[in-house]
């Protein structure tokens, strides 16, 4: 039988292997030092004067600037954005002042509603106004949503409501004395661009239409009755101006695309001049608060949504606190300043779609 090969241990092997695991274990490389952990950079920015510069500016009884230019600077009047700072800072947490433990006041929420507001009117960057309102980047971005979401929450239930019956009545009484009986407003699609959503992402007027809760009442049989006559015959539902874009449905009056006859010209010219309310309501929403304007650059949805409604219900606020005034409105763009003559009766926006509320009908 073969005999089989035997290993013979020798303890210089040992020595060997030690030698090894000593080298390895001296090499620098194998466990590096941790980097050092970069600390945050901290500026102090006075926010005392900060605060202190804000009012004396514009709060004071004898403020720097005179009322147009608060005006233009905070697309409203300084009661009503007053009215705004005070309900925000009495029930929305975020806008209380308050003290840190070396007794050392936050900012104030003059501070916080005017970061918000001017991010909102000039659509600039979030630390455009750190010179001036004494905020960091991320917290005059924290400012712009908080404000944001509690516009929405202390005011959203009146100014993005369904028309009340005392509504309604104003509205058909205004169609019916611009020739249209029976018209509550007309309705259209505004686009606004999301930087971060891919070209497929697009929807149109339609798909708009499709996701819109604006005709759910009648479909669930609680639109409210109303009734008016056309050339002698009773209708029952209020109807909406609208372009070619939108099908043809019973609630909806378009314009005649190639009219014929004398009578069509009229009606076809009339009803192009009407529905252009929407058109100028969205240039009006775009020249006040220029954020709806450019490209969204957030990656949230839920907070570029919040955006375009406390938008809407500041521009419907406004609408109400100037609807009998007969003055110039002043906007002041990137890179010029223009005028618009305001209407006696400017026209107020309502959300539609239940994605961005970028479809909204226009109410006269």
């Amino acid at each position: 039988m073969a005999s089989s090969s035997h290993y013979h241990y020798h303890k210089d092997d040992d020595d060997d292997f030690d030698n090894i695991f000593d080298d390895v274990l001296d090499d620098p490389n194998l466990f590096p030092e941790p980097k050092e952990r970069k600390k945050r950079i901290f500026i102090e920015r006075n926010r005392e004067e900060g605060h202190k510069n804000l009012w004396n500016d514009y709060f004071s009884d004898t403020p720097t600037y005179p009322h147009n230019l608060f005006r233009r600077r905070f697309r409203m009047n300084k009661p009503l954005f007053l009215y705004i700072v005070n309900r925000l800072s009495t029930e929305v947490d975020y806008f209380q002042q308050r003290e840190d433990a070396a007794g050392r006041s936050s900012l104030s929420s003059l501070q916080k509603c005017t970061a918000a507001t001017r991010q909102l009117a000039y659509g600039a960057s979030a630390d455009a106004i750190d010179e001036y309102v004494r905020l960091g980047e991320t917290t005059s971005r924290k400012c712009l949503h908080q404000f944001t979401a509690g516009i929405i929450q202390l005011f959203g239930d009146e100014y993005l409501r369904h028309p009340t019956p005392y509504d309604l009545q104003r509205l058909l009484h205004l169609g019916e004395q611009r020739g249209f009986p029976g018209m509550v407003g007309s309705i259209d699609c505004m686009h606004w661009e999301w930087k971060n959503c891919p070209n497929a992402c697009t929807m149109n007027d339609l798909n708009i239409l499709d996701r819109s809760p604006v005709f759910d009442d009648i479909i669930n049989g609680i639109a409210s009755e109303v009734n008016f006559y056309v050339n002698g015959r009773e209708y029952h539902l209020t109807y909406y101006l609208t372009d070619g874009i939108y099908p043809n449905w019973a609630t909806f009056v378009q314009s005649i695309r190639l009219p014929q006859t004398e009578k069509q010209s009229l009606f076809a010219k009339t009803q192009e001049s009407v529905r252009k309310d929407v058109e100028r309501a969205f240039g009006v929403l775009q020249a006040r608060f220029a954020v709806v304007k450019n490209p969204s650059k957030l990656w949230y949805k839920e907070k570029i949504g919040n955006i375009m409604k406390a938008c809407i219900i500041l521009h419907n606020m406004i609408v109400q606190d100037e609807r009998d005034s007969d003055t110039v409105e002043e906007f002041q763009d990137e890179d010029f300043t223009f005028t618009v003559k305001k209407s006696t009766k400017p026209p107020t926006l309502r959300v539609v779609g239940k994605k961005f509320g970028i479809n909204k009908p226009i109410y006269n």
